[in-house]
């Protein structure tokens, strides 16, 4: 069975895709974004799977790779095109290379034009491919800077992306509008840009005259993608190995789910109990009722926290509480939307806390 996962950065536009191979376990992640390296660390986590390898279809210009934060977390490979002269790459990839996790595997087509290091990776059954920056939903990627080429760009498409099967599903680095997949047979037939009886005259003429603004990060993204995301070594060298968790708090054992809530287990919480303030975002009946509550809790309901996050302080951490984890997971947001920056869910609520043994004030025997 394949695991199938596509996630977005909204700041890039930028879509990383999470395959993985149930049987084995094994997954492999393309185009990985470094802000995002915390949301799949987590996915990985809770769907089972061990991260091999990250793939790069291009040397991205508008955002940094995660490929070496991964690397320091989850000891994943890099694997980049070997045309990108990029440093720090456990292996390059040229054409028919294939990349194999667990039972299924990846084949790599060079795809340049937008660089020269553009691949483009079919899955083993060519049902999926991803064309990194080369062929776009409906559009292709820019040729005006980056090594571009008008004519490579071409060829690639018709040679190596057209030549797929009519109902092969595309997958493209990016897409501004909203869209998600694509197929073969569509974009033959209706991409404006080098569909239909397009001739490389006409797509040169086309992308020419597109009056692009210059990506704004790519002064800052190019470099640190020749590095594979590597911070600069005088800023290594002063973290260190910490750098790999630098984002990460400290102030308690936590873990960061793919909703996007940093939890914390009630074992966790009993041995930080003093350090923290317990908030208790249940209604007042539950708050004395059979569950009991946490000692020092605070009870503060949902419904009203919002009016009354003022009265918590901003010097302690806070731990929300409520039945079974649903309710004081919206009260981390809505901290966090009050400006409260060390918050976390304890997981499983006061039913887990109970489960496991631990003191309770109130409640019943």
């Amino acid at each position: 069975m394949l695991v199938f996962r596509q996630l977005f950065d909204p700041p890039s536009s930028t879509y990383t895709y999470l395959l993985g191979d149930r049987p084995s376990g094994q997954a492999v992640l393309i185009d990985p974004v470094f802000e995002q390296v915390r949301r799949d660390v987590a996915l990985l986590g809770e769907l089972g799977l061990k991260l091999v390898a990250t793939l790069e279809t291009h040397v991205h210009a508008d955002h940094v790779t995660g490929a070496w934060l991964l690397k320091q977390r989850t000891g994943s490979r890099i694997m980049v095109g070997k045309a990108s002269g990029a440093v720090g790459v456990d292996r390059h990839l040229s054409q028919d290379d294939v990349v194999q996790f667990g039972g299924r595997r990846l084949m790599v087509r060079a795809t340049p034009g937008h660089t020269n290091s553009c691949l483009t990776y079919v899955l083993d059954d060519r049902s999926m491919a991803f064309t990194g920056d080369c062929l776009l939903i409906r559009g292709a990627g820019r040729t005006d800077f980056q090594e571009g080429d008008t004519a490579a760009m071409y060829r690639s498409i018709h040679e190596q992306i057209f030549t797929l099967p009519d109902d092969c599903l595309l997958y493209p680095a990016h897409d501004y509008r909203g869209l998600t997949v694509t197929s073969v047979a569509e974009e033959r037939r209706f991409n404006p840009r080098i569909g239909g009886e397009i001739s490389l005259g006409d797509f040169t003429g086309y992308m020419k005259n597109l009056r692009l603004a210059h990506p704004k990060m790519i002064d800052i993204a190019v470099p640190a993608n020749l590095r594979c995301g590597r911070p600069e070594i005088d800023e290594a060298a002063e973290s260190g190995p910490a750098d790999a968790t630098r984002l990460d708090p400290s102030w308690a054992p936590l873990r960061y789910s793919f909703a996007g809530v940093w939890e914390i287990d009630p074992h966790g919480l009993e041995e930080t109990a003093g350090v923290v303030q317990i908030l208790d975002v249940r209604e007042p009946e539950e708050f004395t009722g059979p569950l009991g509550h946490i000692q020092d809790a605070r009870l503060i309901p949902l419904g009203e926290l919002a009016e009354r996050a003022g009265e918590l302080s901003r010097d302690r951490p806070i731990v929300a509480v409520c039945r079974a984890g649903g309710r004081s997971a919206q009260a981390t947001v809505i901290l966090q939307q009050a400006g409260f920056k060390e918050v976390a869910n304890l997981t499983g609520g006061m039913l887990r806390w109970r489960a496991e043994g631990h003191p309770v004030e109130g409640g019943s025997t």
